[in-house]
């Protein structure tokens, strides 16, 4: 599965959970670690966990089960390691104090799905 292909699978199971405030950083020229960062809100830690566990079985069934998934237990920042997608799913408060958007805003624009 092609990178866009996968980021629009993982956007749209962001959304069917109703995850707030989705921003796609196309960070290609950035890392080569991945191609996109997707970072989403969840209201709540179980918000977050249903959010995360949605779109893990989502990728799983399109072929793409993700590479690993870290801080379901907690629920406040869960990473979905889809490879060429990390998606952070976090609590607002924690999303506001770790400011990851500023981490990559090098000038460049939203990717803007969604």
């Amino acid at each position: 599965m092609h990178s866009e292909a996968l980021l629009k699978l993982a956007t749209e199971a962001l959304d069917d959970l109703k995850a707030a405030d989705v921003r796609t950083l196309d960070v290609t020229g950035l890392t080569t670690i991945t191609d996109y960062m997707v970072i989403a809100s969840g209201r709540s830690d179980r918000h977050v966990r249903s959010i995360a566990d949605h779109l893990v079985e989502a990728a799983s069934a399109a072929g793409q089960p993700p590479l690993g998934v870290e801080g379901m237990d907690a629920g406040e920042w869960v990473l979905v390691d889809l490879q060429d997608i990390v998606v952070h799913i976090m609590q607002p408060r924690l999303r506001d104090f770790y400011k990851l958007e500023n981490l990559w805003d090098l000038g460049q624009a939203d990717a803007g799905t969604g």
